[in-house]
């Protein structure tokens, strides 16, 4: 994912950079560029990854539960994997960390 628009290949270099990101954008799969989340719904974590509160539309990305906290979440264009939804871990009460 990168946002303003950029097409970029993983690496851990990238997920440090794209954590600490927070320019206007919107932040794309990395192998088909299917729209998945703004910055506007992004938030600062604990985590190592970008965390986002909320997908660009409802098909951007398709999930499968792992457990009653955790969603497995997919491209919702090419099903490229792009990590996990935590229920009920976001910046607010009732809001998912993605």
């Amino acid at each position: 994912m990168l946002a303003g628009g950029g097409m970029v290949r993983g690496g851990v270099v990238l997920v440090v950079l794209m954590k600490e990101h927070f320019q206007p954008g919107v932040y794309v799969c990395s192998t088909c560029s299917h729209p998945l989340f703004t910055s506007r719904s992004k938030f600062a974590h604990s985590s190592p990854w970008p965390a986002f509160t909320e997908t660009i539309r409802e098909d951007s990305v398709t999930r499968m539960m792992e457990s009653l906290t955790a969603f497995k979440v997919l491209c919702g264009k090419c099903g490229n994997g792009l990590g996990h939804e935590f229920v009920n871990d976001g910046p607010g009460q009732g809001l998912s960390r993605f």
